[in-house]
């Protein structure tokens, strides 16, 4: 997917909220966003909002020297997500169809999302996205595609989103390997944050090797690469790793809520809506 016109003026506003964490100085967000600004010329539209948002976040480190400033709001989610993760097996558990409430789970906590969606509210989301059409649904794709698939490549997106993610991981009872950022990059998840998740024996974690938020390729480790070309089935979580893998043939399935205008038009759907969307490889 490629960057558009209505990305930069979100990249800016990113750029504000992420400054306004790292800093109480104003002297040094005002040359932050000044930077970034200039930082437009030499952004092309061809090159995915992923990785732009790269660019934009190093950018945000360099001016404040502060590598992690959603750090705290990272903690507080976490520990929210932790605390409904009980529930949230109850729910499958008495689901008719348990792996479909998993899948719903896991999309649902893709409102975690600091980058585009400040302002969400978790467990109206879960009631919401439990009863909510897929405007996208392979979920028969998926379902079938499991079935047959020895192990399964699990694309992470945000920190708290993990605790969701192990939902659909433990319902799917297949061995996982789950790829993190390399370094703190928004709320995205990283080695720290899968493992205060909990996960199980079932699940290796390893780092993409990139600190975009997106699975950006050509960012990647090479370890990493040869792990997605290899692989034959990959869940890939949220609208980073959408931008980021869109055009890649690799049987890949999307799982993402719509959250900005400019993703929901290039997947032919609304905002707010939910995407369950296989690319066969």
């Amino acid at each position: 997917m490629r960057t558009f016109l209505e990305c930069y003026p979100c990249f800016l506003s990113q750029a504000l909220r992420a400054g306004r964490l790292a800093t109480n100085d104003e002297v040094q967000i005002k040359r932050l966003l000044d930077e970034v600004g200039a930082m437009f010329q030499t952004i092309p539209l061809e090159s995915s909002p992923a990785q732009s948002g790269r660019l934009i976040y190093r950018k945000v480190h360099e001016v404040t020297a502060n590598p992690d400033p959603y750090r705290q709001i990272k903690q507080r989610n976490m520990q929210q997500a932790l605390g409904l993760y009980p529930e949230l097996k109850k729910i499958v558990a008495r689901s008719e169809d348990s792996l479909l409430a998993a899948v719903r789970i896991a999309i649902a906590g893709n409102v975690i999302d600091l980058g585009v969606n400040h302002d969400f509210d978790i467990e109206k989301e879960i009631e919401a996205v439990l009863v909510k059409s897929f405007a996208v649904d392979d979920y028969k794709a998926f379902k079938d595609q499991l079935q047959r698939t020895r192990s399964v490549l699990y694309l992470a997106d945000n920190a708290a989103e993990c605790v969701f993610d192990r939902i659909l991981i433990e319902e799917m009872k297949k061995p996982v390997t789950f790829a993190v950022r390399d370094r703190p990059v928004i709320n995205d998840a990283t080695r720290e944050d899968a493992a205060k998740a909990g996960f199980g024996d079932r699940v290796t974690v390893v780092s993409s090797g990139t600190d975009a938020p997106g699975t950006v390729l050509e960012t990647c480790s090479r370890e990493f690469k040869e792990l997605f070309y290899r692989s034959e089935f990959i869940i890939s979580k949220g609208q980073g790793n959408y931008e980021a893998l869109s055009g890649q043939h690799r049987p890949i399935f999307f799982m993402l809520k719509a959250k900005c205008a400019v993703v929901a038009a290039d997947l032919g759907v609304a905002v707010g809506d939910i995407i369950l969307k296989s690319i066969n490889g």
